[in-house]
């Protein structure tokens, strides 16, 4: 087989859902030794190709073809069977049993009396991991006492027990902190060089660039491109998924900027929160950068109650105020988008009208009964007003994308009528096309007078949206930037400047 010509073909692939048409038409191939990864926004359908890929769905039409023979995937066992395996962003692990189990798990070698061989199967997972340069792991461990990125690694030398000759990664770094990514982007290019096809889905940018040789782009179900990455820049592949240039991610609105609403004087907690100071205005968007551990997120718990401050001063319209509660904290005009939505912001298998009230109970409720006719006018105004993509308001919320599930937090807590807004992490795990529309979001509330405190550690959001920016380091302020001085290169640097001793470089 030639390099050029696919191990893995796909052409043709159509699949719908009732009288849904997720794919139509699409092709997609793999070869031997190569990262192709595949882009789209959240709906253009890349979960559903993949699952056609694996096995776990059948298309309605099109051919998949292996080796260059034509094959029908009955069961994921079929696909696994034809050299294909996936990792999917939830792992698919049994905590209570060991590496080694979990490795060869339903695939355990056997002994010439029909009994598992475990001394073969603790061998065969040690040359695994030691082909992966996972040295730290004892195949014996059990998986619930590994992190995420060992966690990860258990799968990847699972797939490659089956003898996996594509391996398909789904959101891989999504859960991963900075330095576990750049380990597993080493595991993927060592993969790569041994001759697996690797289909490699992401939103990030940077890892597209960094690994991909070539990339194939879907929009609305339909194919659109497929290219040499070294033929695009990410300008060409935001247009190419969304449909428009990359200036629409970052709408960032002029506005007036008013008096102050919050103002902070040394507010401590702990270590992670070290005599912070800084004011935020009406119509202002201050941008909040950091490393993983600054103390970013651990000032917004305790601005919003959650961990209150333990020193310090907050004030509101210049009048001291005591939050030591997210209640209080809702009561005086402070809302809080958290970095974590699927854990904190939202419960999952509850309807949409439920979780946008949630905030609000006592306004759309009467003793201990819901309002229902009331629940259900907020709800279908907040799905209007940030064009939330639903069945209807009854869908359970843990069916939505990432970026409506994103907009029905907002949602929440704009019922609040909220002064000021603290989002953490605004666009984490959603796609561009929803990043585009949160920003948008954004400065249609600061022209509202509102003023917003976010919190990112996309670099491009924070100087495409902020009017200043305040950078953290070792829970510390270590530089409050204007726009105009917030380039990438400073702002690097003072992220990095760790402080010994507390600061105040952040008052205003």
């Amino acid at each position: 087989m030639s390099e050029t010509t696919p191990f893995v073909a796909l052409s043709g692939i159509s699949k719908a859902f009732s009288s849904v048409k997720v794919l139509k038409d699409v092709s997609f191939d793999v070869r031997a030794g190569e990262i192709h990864a595949l882009l789209g926004e959240n709906g253009a359908g890349k979960s559903t190709l993949i699952k056609i890929l694996s096995g776990l769905y059948t298309p309605d039409a099109g051919t998949i073809v292996i080796d260059g023979k034509e094959m029908k995937f009955a069961s994921t066992r079929d696909a696994t069977a034809a050299g294909i395996a996936t990792v999917y962003q939830e792992l698919l692990l049994f905590p209570e049993l060991s590496v080694a189990e979990n490795v060869f798990l339903g695939n355990y070698p056997r002994t010439a009396a029909g009994v598992i061989d475990w001394a073969e199967v603790r061998r065969r997972t040690r040359d695994l991991l030691d082909s992966l340069e996972t040295y730290d792991l004892d195949v014996d461990t059990k998986v619930l006492s590994l992190s995420v990125a060992q966690r990860q690694r258990v799968e990847i030398a699972k797939a490659l027990s089956k003898n996996a000759r594509v391996l398909i990664m789904d959101e891989p770094t999504a859960s991963l902190v900075e330095s576990d990514v750049q380990q597993l982007m080493t595991v993927i290019r060592q993969l790569r060089d041994r001759g697996v096809g690797i289909v490699y889905v992401s939103h990030r940018m940077s890892e597209i660039f960094a690994l991909a040789d070539r990339v194939t782009v879907l929009r609305d179900g339909a194919f659109v491109a497929t290219e040499e990455i070294g033929a695009v820049d990410e300008a060409r592949l935001v247009s190419l998924m969304v449909g428009r240039p990359i200036e629409s991610l970052f709408p960032k609105a002029e506005v007036p900027i008013g008096e102050t609403v919050l103002e902070v004087r040394n507010l401590n907690r702990g270590r992670q929160v070290r005599d912070i100071s800084f004011a935020l205005r009406k119509g202002e968007i201050l941008g909040v950068a950091g490393l993983v551990g600054s103390g970013r997120t651990e000032l917004a718990l305790a601005l919003f109650g959650m961990t209150p401050a333990t020193s310090g001063e907050i004030r509101i319209d210049g009048k001291p105020v005591s939050i030591r509660s997210p209640l209080q904290a809702r009561d005086l005009g402070i809302a809080y988008v958290p970095e974590d939505r699927g854990l904190q912001g939202l419960v999952k298998p509850m309807a949409i009208r439920k979780n946008v009230t949630m905030a609000t109970l006592e306004e759309v409720s009467s003793g201990i009964f819901i309002k229902a006719r009331a629940e259900a006018s907020r709800a279908l105004a907040a799905v209007k007003r940030l064009a939330i993509r639903c069945r209807d308001i009854d869908q359970p919320v843990g069916e939505l994308s990432g970026g409506n599930q994103q907009k029905v937090v907002i949602a929440k807590w704009l019922e609040t009528a909220p002064r000021v807004l603290i989002l953490d992490e605004p666009t984490r795990g959603v796609d561009v096309g929803a990043k585009s529309e949160i920003h948008a979001i954004m400065g249609e509330l600061v022209a509202q007078g509102v003023a917003i405190l976010m919190i990112s550690s996309e670099l491009p959001e924070v100087v495409g949206m902020s009017d200043r920016v305040l950078v953290m380091s070792g829970g510390s302020v270590t530089e409050v930037l204007e726009r105009a001085d917030a380039t990438p290169e400073r702002l690097g640097a003072a992220m990095t400047a760790y402080l010994d001793t507390p600061s105040s470089a952040g008052a205003r």
